[in-house]
């Protein structure tokens, strides 16, 4: 790796990408993004597709920026341009060595120390992608960060891996979340109540995962393996809910400072590649993994859309799929469904008789509403329709879905 000036890794950037028409820059997401390198590279380039996961509204585009994602953020939600890649998260890094391989990968790592760098808050796919690059003579260029977290894992990279370094102090993206609802309260303490001493979680960021974690806090031996996690993880480790003899595993992670400070430099923290994270087989290898999701819908197929806004996507598989799969095959496992029976802001029932998007997920254990829990897996469709009309939705949409059901063949 050779530490050069922001201007001298322009200049080598946009000389790499001269005989492309349009080059593939693949980048860090979430809140990882290298921004301040990232900003004058996508500048001199007149024409790119910038490929990133869940990026976040900082990420600088001009209008020869074509935003590209397997799984998108508020940077590119309802872009004109957005080229969305329908993909499992599990399945992503096998994209760069084929239809979307990189011509330029820019990370977001902390400074060199004993001849490597580490990836920080987000492995993720970008070990995949800097192979890619490897393979096919393609730059890879690092912001170098004294700020970044220094994780273990497959956060650490040899400094040949790395063409060019530039040095950039600045100050990480934090996220502080709020109080969970009254009803997410409800849902969390409901799926609080079926998780046990020992168990393994999926822990993600949002209102339910975070109410799910304060009613798990008596519980001892938990395991965290996840694609990612924010400050939750940190309150189960205050609370001595966590084994200390198994590492937490997770891709990436996004949170306040003070989560940031506890992974830094921690053994405990194992950050691994997607390809490991979402394996549904190594999934299924945890002892009673518990998968919490959410969607938009489910409907009385047990149908999960999580992905789409009528035609529009919204986000994207993720890895809704591989948790549900990988926990569904777990030993003592079960993959929940949780969301709010009523959506708050399209005044509108989550419980639906038949979803007309495409499908994310389905075959949960169970849907998990602030009106009860409605048992899926070994149900008959007949059975499972009625724990979710009964027990999953709005009590003012009950009587209308009970008709829809009789015209589906479920009553």
């Amino acid at each position: 790796m050779r530490v050069v000036e922001v201007e001298q890794a322009v200049r080598e950037v946009r000389e790499h990408c001269a005989p492309h028409d349009r080059p593939r820059v693949v980048t860090s997401g979430n809140f990882a993004a290298p921004v301040d390198l990232l900003g004058p590279l996508l500048a001199e380039l007149p024409a790119a597709r910038l490929h990133a996961l869940n990026a976040q509204q900082d990420l600088p585009m001009h209008d020869g920026v074509v935003p590209e994602t397997t799984f998108v953020g508020p940077g590119f939600r309802r872009h004109p341009r957005l080229a969305y890649v329908p993909c499992r998260l599990s399945m992503v890094p096998r994209l760069f060595h084929g239809p979307l391989a990189p011509d330029v990968v820019v990370v977001h790592t902390t400074t060199p120390r004993d001849g490597q760098v580490s990836l920080g808050l987000e492995v993720n796919v970008l070990p995949a992608a800097i192979e890619a690059a490897r393979e096919r003579g393609a730059l890879v260029v690092a912001q170098l960060n004294p700020r970044m977290p220094w994780t273990f894992g497959d956060a650490v990279l040899p400094l040949d891996v790395v063409d060019l370094g530039v040095e950039v102090d600045a100050p990480l993206t934090t996220h502080l979340a709020g109080p969970p609802s009254d009803d997410a309260r409800v849902i969390g303490a409901r799926v609080a109540a079926e998780i046990g001493d020992g168990a393994t979680l999926q822990a993600g960021i949002g209102e339910v995962p975070d109410a799910t974690i304060a009613g798990v806090l008596e519980r001892r031996g938990l395991k965290v393996w996840t694609e990612m996690f924010s400050d939750g993880v940190l309150v189960l480790e205050q609370a001595g809910a966590l084994d200390r003899g198994t590492p937490v595993r997770t891709s990436f992670v996004f949170g306040s400072q003070e989560l940031y400070d506890w992974v830094d430099d921690n053994p405990r923290v194992r950050m691994l590649r997607t390809e490991t994270t979402n394996s549904p087989a190594a999934i299924a290898q945890q002892p009673a993994m518990t998968s919490i999701n959410t969607a938009l819908q489910v409907d009385l197929f047990d149908q999960a859309n999580a992905s789409r806004i009528g035609t529009r996507i919204y986000s994207g598989f993720g890895g809704q799929t591989d948790f549900t799969v990988g926990a569904s095959h777990s030993p003592g496992g079960r993959a929940f469904m949780a969301l709010r029976s009523w959506h708050p802001r399209a005044d509108v029932s989550t419980i639906v008789p038949l979803v007309d998007e495409p499908v994310t997920s389905f075959q949960h254990g169970a849907v998990v509403t602030e009106q009860g829990i409605a048992w899926m897996w070994g149900r008959s469709e007949r059975e499972q329709a009625r724990n979710l009309i009964e027990q999953a939705a709005h009590p003012r949409v009950r009587d209308d879905l009970w008709e829809e059901a009789r015209g589906l063949g479920l009553a």
